[in-house]
């Protein structure tokens, strides 16, 4: 959650607002520092700060709205901020058009979540009117998939719309560069030994040669040439994505139904998609549309991964070609040594399994620790990736080579790969 500190260094940047800024350095600075600050940290602050009017005044106003305590979204100042939210919604409305004349893309996702988490207006996005006038993004996504067995059918559509317009961006983003990385590790998983000029993987064959070095000529002599068939003729794996619907990881069930459609769409892979809370439910079937995808989860509720994972486990049938992807935070509500057992008997079996701990952009996630460690100590490392790196945890995973694990990710739980 941002404070007010935190979001307002961040509007002066790219508001494309005439806020009649000055081109006094010291100035300016004072006037940054001001909606930093707020009027009554500024007050007492020492002074020195003057009174905002026009643009700024009208920012100050929102930001005060929203972090200034007892906010309301659409009050005209900070002596207007008391009473709840009752009756409230042209008011709110009208604060979201504000916030966004004022502020760039990025900063009205933050304040809306901010605004989501503090002021409890997550009833208010029932109304189609309301949800018309917010900034879609992921995180707005997961709160109306929360919502949507309370939504009246008159919201129904509105909130669809918002989903597929977030589902359609992210796929523009992630679609191209996924399928790609994909496609290259998958042919160069169909090693041949006879391979055409056109398929040899010259790095493979120089290293596998390097005893022929002549150095008289300065070169190697390829007695056996190593190369990858090609993946849509002689290559299928099968991936299963196990997904963990509790409310805590609804930015990872956003991005993950959008990567299994993706998925889905590669004719080389075969993919099964099944989200679990204390039941599991397989929506293998609904990969053509990750919007369908995503109003068939259940955000919230317990947690039994040894079930699920039990479901996947018995639609293996080709454990050696298989990459199971189990995504959680590992908070189990069911059987752990269970869980684990069958973690290692699939991994016995050449089943290659990963964990993410979280499959967003949000930063370093909560997650069972003692449970990570387990799993780690099984060689199955779990750590948590964004977006941008899940297709290379996949092309990595279906090369049966080491996952690029961050760094920093999940220390506690870092171990080498399998």
């Amino acid at each position: 959650m941002a404070t007010r500190t935190e979001t307002g260094t961040e509007t002066e940047a790219g508001t494309g607002t005439d806020t009649g800024t000055s081109t006094d350095p010291a100035a300016e600075r004072l006037r940054r520092w001001r909606l930093v600050l707020g009027a009554d940290s500024a007050a007492g602050a020492g002074g020195g700060f003057a009174a905002l009017s026009g643009a700024d005044g009208a920012m100050d106003s929102a930001l005060e709205a929203l972090y200034g305590g007892r906010g309301d979204p659409g009050a005209q100042g900070p002596g207007s901020r008391e009473g709840g939210l009752g009756g409230s919604a042209p008011r709110v409305a009208r604060w979201l058009g504000d916030i966004r004349t004022y502020f760039p893309a990025s900063v009205v996702q933050v304040m809306q979540r901010d605004a989501i988490d503090r002021l409890g207006l997550a009833a208010l996005l029932l109304e189609p009117e309301m949800l018309e006038a917010v900034e879609a993004d992921v995180h707005l996504v997961g709160t109306l998939l929360s919502l949507h067995k309370a939504m009246p059918e008159t919201t129904k559509e509105t909130a669809r719309a918002v989903v597929r317009k977030v589902v359609e961006d992210l796929e523009k983003r992630l679609a191209t560069r996924t399928r790609a990385t994909l496609t290259g590790a998958l042919d160069r998983s169909a090693r041949v030994t006879r391979p055409r000029h056109r398929d040899i993987d010259w790095d493979r064959t120089i290293r596998a040669n390097l005893k022929n070095y002549l150095p008289e000529y300065r070169t190697v002599v390829p007695e056996r040439l190593i190369g990858y068939g090609r993946a849509a003729r002689s290559v299928k794996k099968d991936v299963i994505l196990c997904i963990d619907q509790s409310g805590s990881m609804a930015a990872s069930v956003v991005y993950a139904s959008v990567f299994g459609a993706v998925l889905a769409s590669m004719r080389s892979l075969d993919t099964r998609l099944v989200v679990f809370d204390t039941s599991v439910v397989d929506l293998t079937d609904q990969l053509s549309d990750p919007v369908d995808v995503l109003f068939g989860t259940q955000l919230g509720g317990g947690t039994d991964i040894n079930r699920a994972l039990a479901y996947c486990q018995s639609r293996i049938t080709r454990p050696a070609e298989t990459v199971v992807v189990l995504i959680s935070d590992l908070y189990e509500g069911g059987i752990r040594d269970g869980m684990l057992k069958r973690v290692a008997a699939m991994k016995a079996a050449g089943v290659r399994f990963v964990t993410l701990l979280a499959l967003s952009d949000e930063g370093a996630p909560a997650y069972d620790r003692e449970h990570a460690a387990a799993l780690a100590a099984l060689g199955a490392p779990a750590f948590a990736c964004t977006p941008d790196l899940f297709p290379e945890v996949m092309a990595a995973a279906l090369e049966k080579r080491p996952l690029p694990v961050p760094g920093t990710a999940a220390r506690p739980a870092a171990a080498p790969s399998p």
